[in-house]
């Protein structure tokens, strides 16, 4: 997918700087989409000289003036043509941590779990960023009257799938830190025997 594409649905939301756009791109499209603000700056240049933004310039006082970024109708039109194209192949992982834990055997066991503790703890700060942003699109109704009632669900669909994903991150993590724990002490008592098993709830 292209970036220009999540920079759209971020302008979904309204007009906003570069700055604040890549700022506020991890609380909306962060959950599915990663970039980094100089990527988001090149990308919003070419958005502009090809229609798709315009950009109106916002004088400051005693701070740099800056650009606010918005939606042309050429955008909304490419945004439309985009949800009518064809899907792309599903996202495959590459994940650095994974191939850390399929070394584990042949590598250092502790330092391999603090990898996966590490991944634990972002993974428990952002979920817990996602349900804020959650009851602030809420704002005190119910899933049921949101859906009913709000003018754009996209956002909170996809902020579910980042919540899920993240607590799946959770469900993993403890499932492996686990089983990490019982190898090193069944091979610290018996190091030439296998560690001990037990079920995954």
């Amino acid at each position: 997918m292209a970036l220009r594409n999540a920079v759209m649905a971020a302008l979904l939301e309204g007009e906003a700087s570069g700055y604040d756009l890549a700022k506020g791109f991890d609380a909306t499209v962060a959950n599915f989409w990663m970039s980094t603000p100089q990527q988001l700056y090149r990308e919003l240049e070419r958005m502009e000289a090809e229609g798709l933004v315009t950009a109106r310039l916002v004088e400051q006082e005693r701070r740099p003036n800056k650009r606010l970024f918005s939606l042309t109708e050429t955008g909304r039109e490419a945004v439309h043509a985009y949800t009518t194209g064809p899907l792309g192949k599903p996202a495959v992982i590459r994940d650095e941590l994974m191939v850390k834990v399929q070394c584990l055997d042949a590598g250092d066991i502790h330092a391999v779990r603090k990898a996966i503790t590490e991944r634990v703890e972002w993974a428990t700060v952002k979920l817990a960023r996602y349900e804020r942003l959650r009851q602030r699109l809420l704002d005190g109704r119910s899933e049921e009257a949101y859906f009913a009632e709000a003018e754009r669900i996209g956002p909170y669909l996809t902020l579910l799938r980042g919540m899920s994903f993240e607590r799946e991150n959770l469900h993993w993590g403890g499932i492996a830190v686990r089983r990490l724990d019982q190898r090193a002490a069944a091979l610290q008592a018996n190091p030439a025997g296998p560690a001990t098993d037990a079920r995954d709830d």
